[in-house]
């Protein structure tokens, strides 16, 4: 993607050194890397003070430790190098989706992308890496935790900018389902089918393969707007979206394929509803409830 001249977003918080520890509890190493502190802590009021503060913010959803260079979200200098790199990239990304559905889209408000490392607090709950990106309609506010997108290059093995663009794309397009009314009507449904999980995710399926629509739509204008695409980078997306086809990861996790558990739809599924909307540039196309 050429987007190094682009501006970068403004409408993110950046949660990183704020995040709490994606395994829940500090290592033993991180704990005696810190332990002379820690001791030396214990020997006075403050000190106790410290501690105790630490801790109740670190169950709130905080690790203090990444403060201090510890925990699991510390990493090296070339580590942190490269999150800086993909934080900007990404900022860009979302830069350009403002830009975009602002002229496609008349009354479009902007969301917020929330950058976090391991855990942090959503208006939908708690919020962890391992859930991956998400979007919540409650404060209208993306969630991503960076390092999905080291899973997505080496687990999906679905590397390159663009694959990364996607997958901001598709939650950009959970936004726009739910300024247009759509994800509250999918909701009522669900609660008027009540435990009836498979008639819930066949409907989840549509939702998904529409924001992978609108993701594609936005992929058009993208080029013919701004002509930031490189050759190859759709094939980036495509990959991307076949790696997280329901059946795929369900063949990778158990050997074989539940369809009446798929949530987001088939590889081919996603694939055809990127291409129509990267094909059309029309989110008119994108109706996947007919």
């Amino acid at each position: 993607m050429q987007i190094d001249n682009e501006r970068e977003s403004r409408n993110v918080e950046d949660r990183r050194l704020s995040s709490g520890d994606s395994s829940n509890a500090p290592s033993m190493r991180t704990m005696m890397m810190f332990w002379p502190l820690i001791k030396m802590l214990l020997k006075t009021k403050i000190g106790w003070f410290i501690i105790a503060l630490g801790t109740a913010s670190y169950f709130a959803g905080y690790n203090p430790l990444l403060l201090l260079g510890g925990g699991a979200g510390s990493s090296s200098t070339v580590d942190k190098v490269k999150d800086e790199k993909q934080a900007r990239f990404i900022k860009k990304v979302l830069a350009n989706t403002e830009d975009i559905w602002k002229k496609e889209l008349k009354g479009y408000r902007e969301p917020i992308m929330v950058l976090y490392r391991g855990s942090t607090r959503s208006g939908c709950g708690h919020a962890s890496s391992q859930m991956g990106p998400f979007y919540c309609p409650v404060d209208q506010k993306v969630y991503l935790d960076l390092g999905f997108f080291d899973e997505l290059a080496k687990r999906h093995n679905s590397p390159g900018d663009f694959a990364q663009a996607y997958v901001l794309a598709h939650e950009i397009g959970h936004h726009i389902q739910n300024l247009q009314g759509t994800l509250q009507k999918v909701q009522k449904a669900k609660q008027h089918w009540g435990s009836n999980s498979v008639k819930a995710n066949a409907l989840q399926v549509k939702v998904e393969l529409q924001a992978d629509c609108y993701a594609g739509v936005w992929g058009y204008h993208a080029h013919n707007d701004f002509n930031i695409l490189d050759k190859g980078d759709i094939e980036e997306a495509l990959r991307a979206a076949s790696s997280i086809g329901d059946d795929t990861l369900q063949r990778e996790a158990t050997g074989r394929v539940r369809p009446d558990a798929f949530t987001h739809g088939t590889s081919k599924q996603r694939v055809y509803w990127f291409k129509r909307g990267f094909l059309t540039g029309d989110i008119r196309k994108c109706n996947t409830f007919q």
